[in-house]
């Protein structure tokens, strides 16, 4: 049996997490959520949906993820900006933990321990 291409609306985007593939009702409904809340945390700048040639919203994997977040922490009783805010230094925090991590270990690499 041979691997096939994947097909269909997706073709071979089926596992890129930065390809815009739902729609803005999907991306709510996936999210249990309404679709004021996706363009709410448009506004306040969390995410930016791409558009389609018709002008509609389209969601990626990782937007949603951070969507959820933020969902997470509105449900919590947390004001929709400070949520949006909260949510974009998360995100900032984990990406300067990665970068300090390949950092350390370039160095290490570079600099290895000298032999007793």
């Amino acid at each position: 049996m041979t691997a096939e291409t994947p097909t269909g609306p997706l073709g071979g985007h089926l596992h890129d997490d930065d390809y815009p593939a739902y729609t803005m009702g999907r991306a709510a409904a996936m999210l249990g959520t309404t679709q004021g809340f996706l363009r709410a945390i448009g506004d306040a700048r969390l995410i930016t949906p791409l558009r389609s040639e018709g002008g509609h919203r389209r969601y990626s994997r990782y937007q949603l993820r951070i969507a959820a977040r933020a969902r997470e922490l509105v449900d919590q009783g947390t004001p929709i900006e400070s949520a949006c805010r909260i949510v974009i230094l998360e995100d900032q925090l984990e990406e300067a933990q990665r970068l300090n991590a390949e950092y350390r270990d370039a160095a290490g690499s570079a600099n290895p321990p000298a032999a007793t």
